[in-house]
């Protein structure tokens, strides 16, 4: 006899934690445990997700959808629209479904929310000022606008902290692990640091969906 839907879903959830929760344990929590160390003195603020694991985007979450609020929001925020989409997709490794990510964070109270993977430590310091700062992380699981404002913020902040001289890296590069491992990572990136392993895979997923990232662009437009 077929085992009933309720069962079946339940087993099936039960393998997505289990399965997360070992990617959680080889990747760390906020990225920051693989990438180059804070150097002493320097600025320890968070940053905004986790490293991925290399797999494709999972079916019916393709961020290709949220295109028409990365343009809106990175023009507001004055940064690369196709950054902040090309993140989205390396963002779009886990489930987005908002029951999974409040499930998923009774087991791991640090894990991040919505379809920016943003921690809350990141998602309250961005919104200051800013015209969401009356908004809660815990509404990012159930308002996609609202999580592509907040990641599109928070990027144009770290941009605000490079230097001029970028080193190897493009502005766009160096933003990207910034939000991937923290504004003082970024810096030492910036100043020839070589990241680890979790980062350089950061970066090579974000190289991959520039161009899935640059089509969800033109077809919004």
């Amino acid at each position: 006899m077929a085992e009933p839907r309720r069962s079946r879903w339940g087993v099936g959830l039960a393998v997505a934690v289990l399965i997360v929760a070992g990617w959680a344990a080889s990747r760390g929590g906020h990225g920051t445990g693989s990438a180059a160390p804070h150097e002493p003195g320097k600025s320890t603020a968070p940053s905004a997700t986790s490293t991925p694991s290399e797999r494709p985007t999972a079916d019916g979450q393709d961020p290709a959808r949220y295109a028409p609020q990365v343009i809106k929001y990175a023009k507001q925020a004055d940064i690369d629209p196709r950054l902040l989409m090309a993140i989205l997709y390396n963002e779009s490794y886990k489930p987005h479904d908002p029951a999974w990510e409040r499930a998923w964070q009774r087991i791991k109270p640090d894990a991040a929310f919505g379809v920016a993977n943003m921690h809350k430590a990141a998602f309250d310091e961005t919104k200051q000022g800013r015209d969401f700062a009356d908004r809660d992380w815990r509404q990012l699981p159930d308002d996609p606008s609202l999580a592509v404002e907040a990641a599109a913020w928070y990027l144009h902040d770290l941009a605000r902290q490079l230097p001029a001289e970028h080193g190897r890296y493009t502005e766009d590069e160096l933003l990207a692990l910034g939000y991937n491992t923290g504004p003082g990572n970024m810096l030492a990136f910036a100043r020839g640091a070589k990241p680890g392993v979790a980062a350089q895979s950061y970066l090579h997923q974000l190289h991959t969906n520039w161009t899935s990232a640059a089509q969800a662009l033109r077809n919004a437009g």
